[in-house]
């Protein structure tokens, strides 16, 4: 499932001292809410970027944005539940830029909060597809390229705050989640010598589409977990934008295996 965009990017050129200058990022689940920030906040600090979602107007929208700002972007329809799709991806990747240097794995999917025993099976097994067996298609597609080509670079995983505790509400999503942290820091190790970094975030309450859906389904719920978080508010996008860019810059050139909380002190 390879569909891209036909654009000639090669003329744009990175910001001379962004904090991903000269890198080529992908980026999944670049369409909206964490992945579009991310988009746009890597173009901007200096990396050409590949976007891959389902869905393709909301890539075509984010890469068109990017590229009126004066970003490098593309974008490839991608499904994470599909590994010739996840591989087709980041060989995209590779054959328009030439390179991959760092990967942010931001894609997720969600089910109806409740308690474990009103999670069906098919939801279980959805979930478990997308935000388990996807990140690890990923990873391997991901540090295959990156020797193949950069020779080093980083990759971060999104995770959750609710993968640090009991999340009786969500229970399959914190399952899978946790196990997410599991493999990112198998891969640190794994990867390490090599020079390949392999870090996660696990963010709090953040304004995205998933969030407002619980709320939707659970309605109060923002404000009783925004009760709970020290800065009393919830992030925006771009605020675990930053945090992912951070850790795929060398700037945290010695930090790896790590699973960074970027939770507004909810975890403190």
């Amino acid at each position: 499932m390879d569909n891209t965009s036909t654009t000639d990017t090669s003329a744009a050129t990175p910001t001379a001292q962004g904090l991903l200058a000269g890198k080529v990022a992908f980026i999944t689940g670049a369409g909206r809410g964490i992945g579009a920030a991310a988009a746009r906040l890597f173009a901007k600090e200096g990396a050409r970027v590949m976007l891959a979602a389902r869905t393709e107007s909301q890539l075509k929208a984010v890469t068109e944005e990017v590229r009126e700002a004066g970003g490098t972007a593309d974008y490839v329809v991608c499904d994470l539940a599909d590994a010739p799709s996840v591989r087709a991806a980041v060989d995209r990747t590779v054959d328009l830029f030439g390179r991959l240097d760092v990967a942010f794995n931001n894609a997720a999917t969600g089910i109806p909060p409740g308690p474990m025993d009103q999670v069906t099976e098919a939801d279980f097994d959805h979930i478990y597809g997308v935000n388990l067996r996807g990140p690890w298609l990923a990873m391997v597609a991901e540090v295959t390229a990156i020797r193949a080509t950069a020779g080093t670079g980083a990759i971060v995983n999104n995770s959750s705050i609710g993968s640090l505790r009991g999340n009786p509400q969500l229970p399959a999503y914190g399952a899978m989640k946790r196990a997410l942290n599991s493999l990112t820091e198998s891969a640190a190790v794994t990867y390490g010598p090599e020079g390949i970094r392999v870090n996660a975030i696990a963010p709090g309450t953040t304004m995205t589409e998933m969030i407002r859906s619980w709320e939707a389904n659970s309605p109060g719920v923002i404000d009783r977990l925004n009760a709970q978080t020290p800065l009393r508010r919830a992030a925006e996008p771009d605020e675990i934008a930053q945090a992912a860019a951070w850790l795929l810059s060398d700037r945290s050139s010695y930090v790896t295996g790590t699973v960074l909380r970027v939770d507004g002190g909810m975890r403190a």
